[in-house]
């Protein structure tokens, strides 16, 4: 049994030439710019991570290496896969797109790996064009205005809010103390847009009333901007 496991190890093992697999590192790195670009085009402000990205065409060429050395023995592939199942990644990812980069520059690796250039090409150029232009779709970002003013503003505080959006802002959290009275409001692009075409702003509607000290509008979204 142990001589036959050998011998169909041996059988199915094969030893690449220097020109195959500069060739294999060449068309990997191709298209890990290729993925590079996609990655910085559709990313942008405080989502962008440069050092993500240069990770992500390290991550094409070391799949590339990786698939080099197992090629086709099973007992490579079979001993790589328990040296990969110890090592952790505890890698934070702030858009859900990265994890899709991540897997992309994998199966690029792979495909680059066993020389199925053809396959990682045409796979590359879809993914490229479909990212390019699901890329540009930006999120439904949410809005949250937080006012803070004296207890005795309170109703002047709501209404203004009312006029100004038109009764379509949601209170989410009010808070109330013997010194002051803070307000959570969740807004809309949509609705935001619309109070903006109003003559007066929010903010200095809201700064006229006495007793209002504190006026924000927080972008809730992955990079909770002001």
């Amino acid at each position: 049994m142990k001589n036959l496991v050998a011998q169909l190890t041996q059988t199915m093992g094969s030893d690449l030439t220097i020109e195959q697999i500069c060739l294999n590192f060449a068309v990997a790195l191709l298209l890990g710019a290729v993925i590079y670009i996609s990655y910085r085009f559709s990313h942008s402000g405080a989502v962008y991570s440069a050092r993500f990205n240069v990770s992500l065409l390290m991550l094409t060429l070391i799949t590339t290496l990786i698939m080099n050395v197992i090629g086709n023995n099973i007992a490579l592939s079979l001993g790589m896969v328990g040296a990969l199942s110890i090592v952790r990644f505890r890698t934070a990812i702030k858009d859900p797109r990265d994890s899709t980069y991540i897997f992309w520059c994998i199966a690029v690796g792979i495909s680059c790996g066993v020389s199925y250039y053809a396959l990682a090409a045409i796979g590359t150029g879809t993914i490229f064009l479909t990212m390019l232009v699901m890329g540009t779709i930006k999120a439904n970002d949410r809005y949250l205005l937080i006012i803070r003013g004296a207890p005795a503003s309170s109703s002047q505080i709501e209404e203004a809010v009312l006029l100004q959006y038109e009764g379509k802002a949601l209170l989410r959290v009010r808070n109330e103390g013997t010194e002051d009275v803070e307000y959570i409001y969740e807004l809309s692009q949509r609705i935001l847009e619309e109070g903006k075409r109003k003559s007066m702003d929010i903010h200095e509607a809201l700064f006229l009333l006495e007793g209002v000290n504190h006026v924000d509008l927080v972008c809730q979204n992955e990079e909770m901007s002001r």
